[in-house]
């Protein structure tokens, strides 16, 4: 009978550890799919409107968080993951997509105050709805209502925070002349009280987005409290204790 070598059967041995290994899953390291770097994920088609839509959405919480000047183009795109060019293909500009934004959060801010502003309403009502049409923006749309009140650089053209604050100073001032009337005040004198109501909502509403207590009932509730109580006391011959009137 033939005789088998040591040599022999350590080399089959080892071609059956060798064909084990290539057969078995747990031993088979080079077979392992290693998952692509997030950096070469392909980046997601999008119509041309979802993309615009999409930037206006990445550039609003930039701007407003780091304002006009601490944001670049570079940063929306990479945000949005796109390239420059793309940004430049639907704003032209860091300035161009800055206008588009605060153009967007002012006519959500505007219609809002619109559909509250309804002129066949008691004055006191109307002048709640006003205060809490203001506070309701502000508890959904803070990003938004920080980026308006945000000082734009004088270049830019465009509305802000002011212009909306100046249609609600002329809508008061309207709403209050005939109040005025009544408490022996000329109606010429209705800008000044519509630009203090105003001022004042506006400047309520700069604080609170930061603070955000006491709660929004509570504030609407103070803010007219101190508006409307103060109107109700108005002297028909208003003077000045300091300067001895005139």
């Amino acid at each position: 009978m033939k005789q088998t070598s040591p040599e022999g059967t350590n080399g089959v041995d080892a071609a059956r550890a060798a064909d084990n290994t290539l057969t078995d899953p747990t031993q088979n390291t080079a077979a392992t799919t290693t998952p692509a770097p997030a950096s070469e994920k392909k980046r997601v088609r999008m119509s041309r409107a979802d993309r615009r839509k999409q930037l206006v959405g990445v550039a609003r919480e930039l701007f407003a968080a780091q304002g006009f000047d601490g944001v670049s183009i570079e940063e929306i795109a990479a945000a949005a993951q796109v390239s420059k060019p793309v940004v430049y293909e639907h704003f032209g500009s860091k300035e161009g997509i800055y206008n588009v934004v605060v153009d967007r959060e002012l006519v959500t801010l505007t219609e809002l105050l619109s559909a509250r502003m309804n002129i066949g309403l008691p004055e006191r009502e109307v002048l709640e709805s006003i205060v809490v049409a203001v506070l309701d923006y502000i508890e959904h749309n803070d990003d938004g209502f920080r980026l308006l009140v945000q000082r734009s650089p004088a270049t830019l053209g465009g509305d802000s925070f002011s212009t909306v604050i100046a249609d609600v100073a002329d809508y008061a001032s309207d709403l209050l002349a005939p109040m005025l009337g009544r408490n022996g005040i000329s109606p010429q004198y209705a800008r000044i009280y519509g630009q203090t109501l105003a001022g004042a909502l506006g400047q309520v509403g700069q604080w609170w987005v930061d603070v955000r207590q006491p709660d929004k009932e509570t504030v609407a509730e103070h803010v007219v409290n101190f508006m409307w109580n103060g109107l109700r006391g108005l002297e028909s011959q208003p003077r000045l204790l300091t300067r001895g009137g005139h």
